[in-house]
């Protein structure tokens, strides 16, 4: 099976078709004898969130086998499943499950790990943002390619690209949640103003602002700064939410259900739209939507 041809249908369309190449190739193999992939896009590993995975390890095994490939000598290096990898670890298992992949070459191996870490959905926003770079960068890939590749809209990739724009100190409290994805949309706004910035940033961190408060913060004059004279806003746009809050929620959304989402609004009303491709891609919609 030519690894060319399943990138960017993602790792599923790695694993083995047939029953006997599948029972060849998964095996249970020991933990320390697999190095964890240079290539790996996360940054940053959530130590409540790995504890979580260790608890559930511990009581359910792994129930996705480990994807590798063959390293030096008896070893082997994971291609995807990192996550999986440390909290086993942390639950005290010598041994894993794993799947061993046909040998890639260091730039395929790189795409393969970038891809299926975005489409785990399991990536904060900096870090999906870098991966989205490194394959535009590594692979002299467009926008449009690498949505294609990883099953997202085009836009959402062009939004989540704009957020490495921020200085690092932000994306920091980006990655590690201090801020969500929305206020740093709406931040962006004043990338050319560090010490406004700064302050705002501060702001949403100490009194918790939502995004719509920074919103309203970020059109305010800073003080001594006297206001530009401007038309008195109608009173169904005044009730409408902010843009950047309803771009941040449309690209949540398209991220979550991995469909196509539009907001359109009407004053304080207005509607939410999906597209779904089929009745299975709307059963497929229903569960996600369904509590």
């Amino acid at each position: 099976m030519s690894t060319k041809n399943v990138l960017g249908r993602g790792v599923g369309a790695l694993l083995p078709e047939d029953a006997a190449e599948t029972e060849e190739k998964f095996f249970l193999c020991d933990i320390d004898k697999i190095s964890a992939n240079p290539h790996q896009p996360r940054s940053y590993f959530d130590e409540d969130k790995l504890q979580q995975l260790a608890d559930s390890i511990r009581e359910k095994g792994i129930i996705q086998p480990l994807l590798v490939t063959r390293g030096k000598g008896n070893r082997y290096t994971l291609v995807a499943g990192e996550r999986r990898l440390r909290a086993a670890s942390l639950a005290g298992l010598d041994e894993v499950p794993v799947v061993l992949m046909e040998e890639t070459g260091a730039n395929e191996s790189l795409e393969l790990a970038l891809i299926e870490n975005i489409q785990r959905h399991d990536l904060n926003p900096i870090e999906e943002a870098a991966a989205y770079a490194r394959l535009m960068d590594e692979f002299q890939l467009t926008q449009e390619e690498v949505a294609r590749k990883v099953g997202r809209q085009r836009s959402t990739v062009t939004n989540v690209l704009r957020l490495l724009a921020l200085p690092s100190a932000l994306q920091e409290d980006v990655a590690r949640g201090r801020l969500t994805e929305g206020h740093a949309r709406v931040l962006l706004r004043l990338k050319d103003q560090p010490e406004r910035l700064q302050e705002v940033r501060d702001r949403i961190v100490n009194e918790e602002l939502s995004v719509r408060a920074v919103e309203r913060l970020c059109r305010q004059k800073p003080a001594g700064q006297a206001p530009a004279r401007r038309e008195a806003p109608s009173a169904a746009q005044s009730e409408e939410l902010p843009p950047t809050y309803c771009a941040a929620v449309v690209n949540q959304l398209t991220n979550h259900l991995n469909a196509k989402v539009r907001l359109v609004q009407q004053g304080q009303r207005g509607r939410l739209e999906i597209e779904y491709y089929s009745s299975d891609d709307l059963d497929r919609l229903i569960g996600l939507l369904s509590p």
